[in-house]
């Protein structure tokens, strides 16, 4: 059991892109760029790959001080001691989720465009709310699309919001300004030559927001 990390205030929430036999090299790229959460996603159903992936990952996570999020297999997080799970509109309902893995554990939702979904996943206990998809993403092209006014709406539910979809370091601000306190990426980090530089230009825009609140 690995000890489970803080989840932190804002930042880049990196999302790994399946399987790939550069999968832990490529997501501590990432961590040493700067991710403040990673979460584990693999649709595979190879059981003894995706545990002996996942373990791999809360270990260097742990190294890095950042939680591992596992999308959709409370087992599995179980099994690595991972700081949580991610789930989507088909897969455990929170109550299910926290009783099985603890008061302690982070249960994020997606929420897609839905604010009263993200009233009734608050009320219900989640730790954070993900829209998305805001722009067009080649991860899921045939997403529901979500408009920035929903994170300025969802602010009043005092959950942390992740903004998810098609985002980049260009298109990130106008997220950020709307109420995003994290953006995600899958191909925005994974997709490229370099995890690392990729992730910090995602990074980076939460240190300059550092900056200006200092200022």
């Amino acid at each position: 059991m690995h000890l489970r990390q803080p989840f932190p205030e804002r930042g880049l929430y990196a999302i790994t892109n399946g399987p790939r036999p550069d999968l832990v090299a490529a997501c501590e790229a990432a961590l040493r760029g700067g991710a403040a959460v990673l979460q584990y996603r693999d649709k595979t159903s190879d059981a003894a790959q995706r545990h002996a992936q996942a373990l791999a990952l809360a270990r260097i996570c742990a190294d890095h001080r950042v939680p591992l999020i596992v999308n959709d297999d409370i087992d599995l997080a179980v099994a690595v001691g991972a700081a949580g799970v991610h789930l989507g509109a088909d897969d455990t309902d929170v109550a299910s989720a926290r009783a099985r893995l603890g008061a302690t554990a982070v249960i994020g939702v997606s929420c897609y465009d839905s604010l009263e979904r993200a009233r009734e996943l608050a009320l219900a206990g989640a730790d954070y709310l993900a829209f998305g998809a805001f722009f067009s993403s080649s991860t899921k092209p045939l997403a529901r699309r979500a408009i920035p006014g929903v994170l300025s709406a969802a602010k009043r539910l005092g959950k942390p919001l992740v903004a998810i979809g098609g985002i980049t370091p260009d298109n990130a601000r106008l997220l950020l300004d709307a109420g995003a306190d994290f953006v995600a990426a899958i191909s925005g980090v994974f997709s490229g030559a370099d995890p690392e530089s990729a992730a910090r230009g995602y990074a980076n825009l939460f240190q300059n927001l550092k900056r200006i609140h200092v200022h």
